[in-house]
């Protein structure tokens, strides 16, 4: 496979002191995606039908996105083999969809200058484009940023925005995840603030949420949703809110996503100091004092 001219890095590399591996400057983070190559040069060895043998490589000599996409997401060899036999369709279209990423390197350069506008204490870790286990999108660490390809690329998403323009807004949101303090609580009500910030502050960066087609299929239910929302805030079982899918329609997925954008957008409105608010975005650990200062209510917007 030719090799993927963002690969040689969208911008060059830098450290500072506060966080390491992390960039003071956005035009000094970087976007890799060499373990890209690495996958498929494997890949393509054995036809497209690689064992956990031939993927061990892979994953001893990765980068830090592909040691920090191992813990519930590629797992092991074994792991990332086996999904790839089950869903071959997948790795071919995230073979083909690699070589064609268009122009992520000055969408992101932009959204990361407009973040270092937005909150000038930022600092830019390195992002790693990878190849995983086809169940992660994205995550984020202190010293990196991580985006599963094969994900990124696979058909059927209800998000059918250019590649480029989803790979921009998923590396914002995981950039917002690195900056956080996060709320704290595991609730279902902290983790759908964590989410709705990300959402929220990556809209500020690109212009665009990446779950949009939740405006449209919660329509009309907005006031239903959230009344049931409130009622399981306090809940530690997410399932039903977070992390279970795109859904359909009738039944949509990740709607704390949604309901999490909403509820930080409405802190954000009624704050008079706006950078004061993304600060406290940002910073803040105690979602129930959030929510009640979010002036937020099931159905308002």
């Amino acid at each position: 496979m030719r090799t993927i001219l963002i690969a040689a890095a969208i911008f060059a590399a830098a450290t500072t002191t506060a966080h390491a591996q992390r960039a003071a400057d956005p035009l000094d983070a970087r976007i890799e995606t060499a373990d890209v190559d690495a996958f498929f040069r494997i890949y393509d060895a054995a036809s497209g039908r690689p064992d956990a043998a031939a993927l061990q490589p892979y994953i001893a000599n990765g980068s830090a996105g592909v040691r920090g996409f191992i813990p519930n997401r590629i797992v092991s060899a074994e792991n990332l083999a086996a999904r790839v036999a089950q869903r071959p369709q997948i790795y071919s279209d995230a073979r083909t969809c690699a070589q064609n990423l268009g122009d992520v390197r000055a969408r992101v350069r932009a959204a990361f200058l407009a973040l270092e506008a937005l909150y000038p204490e930022a600092t830019y870790p390195q992002t790693y484009i990878l190849i995983g286990a086809n169940n992660s999108g994205g995550t984020a660490n202190s010293e990196a940023l991580m985006i599963g390809l094969e994900v990124m690329c696979r058909s059927g998403s209800p998000d059918t925005s250019a590649l480029d323009i989803r790979l921009t807004h998923i590396i914002a949101h995981e950039m917002v995840h690195s900056l956080q303090s996060s709320f704290a609580g595991e609730t279902v009500l902290s983790q759908s603030l964590n989410e709705g910030a990300a959402e929220f502050m990556a809209e500020l960066m690109t212009g665009r949420i990446s779950n949009g087609h939740l405006i449209e299929w919660t329509a009309g239910r907005e006031a239903e949703i959230e009344q049931r929302f409130a009622a399981d805030m306090d809940n530690r079982d997410l399932s039903t809110w977070l992390y279970n899918g795109v859904g359909t329609p009738e039944a949509p997925g990740d709607l704390a996503y949604w309901v999490g954008y909403r509820i930080v957008r409405d802190y954000y409105e009624h704050a008079p100091d706006k950078r004061q608010a993304i600060r406290d975005i940002l910073r803040g650990t105690d979602a129930r004092a959030f929510l009640a200062a979010s002036g937020w209510r099931p159905g308002a917007q």
